[in-house]
């Protein structure tokens, strides 16, 4: 499997295979690459559909110089933690960032939402979200109060009145019953409107529709929510412990 990033001619070949509508998968394959990679080359430049092989290439060459001006001159890439290797790691939260900009989330807030995600703690202030990300507080804030609003973060008092922006398993739970609570308040709009619109006429019958689709949508993510909450509310013990030199090591229990 080849390594590096793409080339040009490579990126053009993807084009080709959208035009085509071929799947990720075999745009991949016929150009030995990870789906991953497609994946994420094809949605952060503009998706299947609007998506330029010239454009992605000027857009990626211009992402790495900004990199190379950013990164302090004379180091090298930060040290991970459990002997994790770093540009993985880094090529990873880019691709958790990029899914879930695919999924509807704005740019920033799913770089702030994949920062918390694969950070061990599983929560940061805003000044470590700055640095980390390298972008303005006002946008951390932004990106917070977005994420807030949708139940994915939550917020704890921090040392020195600070607070700390936290994800954790519950905090997903909080998201989806959110999730379930916006549908049912569409479900109650829908079954007004049939009232207004008259039951029978063709409008009314299609807000009949919605709303019975809704209704089941919104009542089985709830359901879902609380047996998963339930069954996975036991966090399984961690079968690695960290050393002093940062790396992982099991258990003696486990062999």
């Amino acid at each position: 499997m080849p390594g590096g990033r793409l080339t040009q001619q490579e990126r053009q070949q993807i084009a080709l295979g959208l035009a085509d509508g071929l799947a990720y998968a075999e745009i991949a394959r016929s150009l030995d690459r990870p789906t991953s990679t497609i994946t994420r080359e094809v949605i952060r430049n503009g998706g299947p559909t609007a998506y330029r092989a010239d454009l992605a290439h000027r857009a990626t060459e211009r992402r790495a110089q900004r990199r190379r001006q950013a990164a302090p001159r004379g180091s090298g890439a930060p040290e991970q933690a459990y002997g994790r290797d770093a540009e993985s790691v880094r090529e990873y939260e880019e691709l958790f960032t990029t899914v879930m900009m695919a999924s509807g989330m704005p740019t920033m807030m799913a770089r702030v939402m994949a920062c918390l995600t694969l950070t061990d703690s599983g929560s940061l202030t805003a000044s470590e979200l700055v640095q980390r990300l390298q972008v303005s507080p006002a946008s951390v804030s932004k990106a917070i109060t977005f994420l807030d609003s949708q139940g994915l973060v939550r917020r704890e008092q921090g040392e020195r009145r600070r607070e700390r922006y936290v994800v954790d398993d519950d905090v997903w739970y909080q998201s989806m019953m959110a999730s379930a609570r916006a549908i049912a308040h569409l479900v109650e709009t829908a079954q007004q409107g049939v009232r207004v619109f008259v039951p029978g006429t063709p409008v009314a019958i299609r807000l009949e529709s919605i709303a019975r689709f809704l209704d089941f949508v919104s009542e089985s993510t709830a359901r879902a929510a609380e047996q998963a909450r339930a069954i996975l509310s036991t966090r399984p013990d961690t079968s690695f412990d960290a050393t002093s030199d940062g790396t992982a090591e099991p258990h003696p229990d486990r062999g």
